[in-house]
């Protein structure tokens, strides 16, 4: 009897995993392709070999790439070289990608960028957030642009309990952000147990130097982040439940759901259109491939336009599409004055005049 007992158990465990790696095989579109929507006037950017994870765009063309990111999960081509910023002016004929200095006593051997966002104090300083994974762990960093020295000047490092495992992040004031944290664990294990098993344990946290709180949760992994062009509300890409959540932004920074818009494909980093207030997002057409990596078979790359998102029907179109021939795990897309960068988790990135 209890060894029958024990071979009903193991039993219900096997199909429970098998179950759970079917949906997790669902998750990450892992049988899906994509047919190339090919872009005139298209370049790879020069001395981006490693990827640009993110890319955020100054109303005046100055874009910045968060470049060189390391995370135990993902391939590196350039597993050696820490990450930095680079900075590069889209008002040039020929624009080039120029890797900024950053002020003495920061430590940049151990910098490991992700998600980047930028701020405009109302003197003109510009504010550089930059989300931070030194040693893989999990910090916010705060830098002051110097235009006239294309350098950096290190102005905070920002940790809190809340912030566990940061992706992505969107300045709203001088010291204040919201960032999604793509885990619930900082533990390794525990990050893959947490997202083998679907547990929704993932949230938006608002931070600022008096107060520090969750703000949206419920994710299964939230990703992106961006907000509207009137500031009144924060978009958040759930990137293996294929969303984007349209979230109301209130006067004490708490949000609530507003509308939750479904893909066909893992959405990642979201970038506005200044023009138009259109969103723009950097997609993953099949996860899979970006954690198993196989050079005769890479990941693939899409981009996606959503026009009206505020409204009953958004309008879906996609920009941009390869099979990894040119560009391989888009994770962003932006635009400034018909010109558009396509960044990658690691490995190059795309310019195009549109």
């Amino acid at each position: 009897m209890g060894r029958l007992l024990a071979l009903s158990l193991l039993g219900i465990a096997l199909a429970l995993l098998g179950e759970r790696f079917l949906a997790l095989r669902n998750r990450l579109k892992a049988s899906r392709e994509v047919e190339s929507v090919d872009l005139p006037n298209c370049h790879l950017i020069k001395g981006i070999e490693a990827g640009a994870e993110d890319i955020d765009i100054l109303p005046n063309g100055l874009a910045f790439f968060s470049v060189g990111l390391k995370c135990p999960s993902l391939h590196s081509f350039a597993p050696d070289k820490p990450g930095g910023i680079l900075m590069m002016d889209l008002n040039e004929e020929n624009p080039r990608a120029l890797e900024l200095r950053i002020s003495r006593g920061f430590n940049l051997a151990l910098f490991n960028p992700h998600g980047i966002s930028t701020f405009i104090d109302s003197d003109d300083t510009v504010y550089l957030f930059v989300v931070n994974h030194p040693e893989f762990k999990n910090t916010v960093e705060i830098f002051k642009f110097e235009e006239e020295e294309n350098s950096l000047l290190h102005l905070k490092t920002i940790k809190h309990e809340l912030l566990p495992s940061v992706n992505d992040i969107i300045a709203v004031g001088p010291e204040h952000f919201y960032a999604t944290n793509d885990h619930y664990f900082s533990d390794p294990f525990l990050k893959y147990l947490e997202t083998y098993l679907n547990l929704h344990w993932t949230n938006v946290v608002y931070y600022s130097p008096n107060e520090v709180k969750v703000v949206a949760e419920g994710f299964d992994s939230a990703n992106g982040i961006n907000i509207s062009p009137d500031k009144k509300y924060i978009y958040v890409a759930d990137i293996l439940a294929h969303e984007i959540h349209v979230l109301e932004k209130h006067p004490n920074m708490n949000l609530t759901q507003l509308k939750v818009l479904k893909l066909d494909t893992l959405v990642d980093n979201l970038s506005i259109d200044p023009s138009s207030g259109d969103v723009l997002v950097g997609c993953h057409p099949n996860g899979q491939k970006l954690f198993v990596y196989d050079p005769k078979n890479p990941p693939s790359s899409e981009v996606l336009r959503i026009q009206n998102i505020l409204s009953e029907k958004p309008t879906v179109t996609t920009v941009y599409a390869n099979n990894g021939s040119v560009l391989q795990g888009s994770s962003v897309a932006s635009v400034y004055d018909k010109k558009l960068l396509i960044g990658t988790l690691y490995h190059r990135a795309l310019y195009c005049e549109l």
